[in-house]
Order: structure tokens, then sequence, then C-alpha cells
């Protein structure tokens, strides 16, 4: 109880705020340009699909360092609940988001789904590290509201061009980021029951994107703006957020 009142756990709490309300910077960039043609809108797609890929293989690689089998079995429960999702989405009928509605609403729910199961993991991370030693708490802090920034305009890009606001996709990408503050605290208050599920969590979120990035984003993209050229906004964009993650984010 003692704890639960230090002052360290108003600073965990503000960490994982401030990581959630990093994730609404992303739909800034579209504020220059938001109405896009059919092309337009496929080479949206295809960059979403590159920063949501890298986003996917951050995950994994950082599950990897901690537990192989527990992020496995987070990717292949990650795919099942987001296929599950899909088929109850495409069952439910007439779906609306804000102005968005049928498959544009489909898409954006399933991008918000996503991008909360992510948030889970990320808030389960910044409490662990709290609870860990040194200073590994700010630089998590750092590295996941930096990540989040490319994450947000991710989401955007599925949702600006299709007919939400700015402020609304700024909005819905925060409120996918919630877990982050929601998670952190208890995440700090009982490390040691929290650290064995991180590799879990950050598989789930990472199968959830990648099956997002197959199932969705890739195939329209090649519908509106060719395979060719989604190839290479994706590879392109991919590569991007690869080195952004080296250079940028710090080594923790």
């Amino acid at each position: 109880m003692g704890r639960a009142l230090d002052p360290t756990v108003l600073n965990v709490a503000i960490a994982g705020l401030v990581t959630a309300l990093a994730t609404g910077l992303g739909a800034l960039p579209l504020l220059i340009k938001r109405e896009v043609g059919g092309r337009a809108l496929g080479i949206a797609n295809g960059i979403a699909a590159g920063l949501m890929l890298a986003a996917s293989f951050s995950l994994m690689a950082e599950g990897n360092d901690i537990g192989v089998g527990r992020t496995v079995l987070g990717m292949l429960v990650g795919l099942a609940v987001i296929a599950a999702g899909y088929r109850l989405l495409a069952d439910h009928g007439e779906l609306s988001v804000g102005n968005l509605h049928g498959a544009d609403a489909r898409r954006a729910l399933l991008i918000i789904g996503v991008m909360t199961l992510h948030s889970f993991a990320e808030g389960i991370g910044v409490g662990v590290a709290f609870g860990g030693e040194g200073a590994l708490g700010p630089f998590i802090t750092l590295a996941i509201a930096v990540h989040n920034i490319p994450e947000g305009l991710a989401s955007s890009l599925v949702m600006v061009p299709r007919g939400t606001s700015v402020p609304g996709a700024a909005g819905w990408s925060i409120v996918s980021s919630l877990p982050q503050p929601l998670l952190a605290v208890p995440a700090f208050l009982f490390v040691t029951l929290f650290q064995p599920v991180l590799p879990f969590g950050l598989g789930l979120a990472a199968g959830a994107m990648i099956w997002m990035v197959l199932a969705e984003l890739v195939p329209e993209a090649n519908e509106t703006a060719g395979p060719q050229l989604t190839a290479l906004t994706t590879t392109s964009a991919l590569a991007v957020m690869m080195a952004f993650q080296g250079l940028v984010l710090p080594e923790v």
C-alpha cells in the first residue's frame, strides 16, 4: 500500500499518458492534404502497411528477447482474435464510425482494434520498465512515445482519406492508446506478475498487425495503385521506419 502512494506511481501514470497522447501527433501531417483520389489512397495504404510491418517486426524482436515461445503463442492468438473480429464485423451488416460507413467503417474499427491490442503490450512495457532498476523507465517511455507517432500516422492514413477529419483521426488514435496509461501503473505495482505476460502481449499485437496489413491494406492498395507501386511504397515505408527505429530510438 505504501508503494501505491509513492509519487513514482504518478510518474508512471503520466509516462503512460504521454505515450498515448503522442499517437495523436501522427495525424498532424494530414492537415496539409486530406482529400485524395484512388491512386493516392492506394499509396497511403502502402505507406501505412510499411509502417505497421516495421512496428510488428520491432514487437516480435522485443518479445523474442524475453521469451520466443510466448511471443509466437501471442502472435497466433492475435491472428485468431483479429480474424474472428473481422468475421464478426462482416456479419454485423451496415456499420458506421463517425462519418464512415460500410467497408470503410469496418476497416477503421479493425485498425483501432489492432492499435488497442498493441497499446496493451506497450502499457505493460512502460510499467515493467519503471519497476526495474536504473533509468530504464524514462528511456522506454521516450522510445514508445516517439515510436507511437508514426503508428498514429499509419492509422490516420487509413481513416482520413476515407472521410474522417484529422482531429477525429487523432482522437481515435489516442483512444486506441489509452490502455497504455491504464496498464502502466498495475504493471509497475505488480511487475513480477506482468513481466511473464509481456512477450505474449507483444506477439499478440504483432500477429494482429500483420493480419491487418496482409488482409486489408495491401490488397486494397494493389487495387487502387497497382502491385508495383504498392510494393514500392510499402517497402520504402518499412525501410524508413526501420531506420528511424534504429537511429532515433534508444537501445534499452
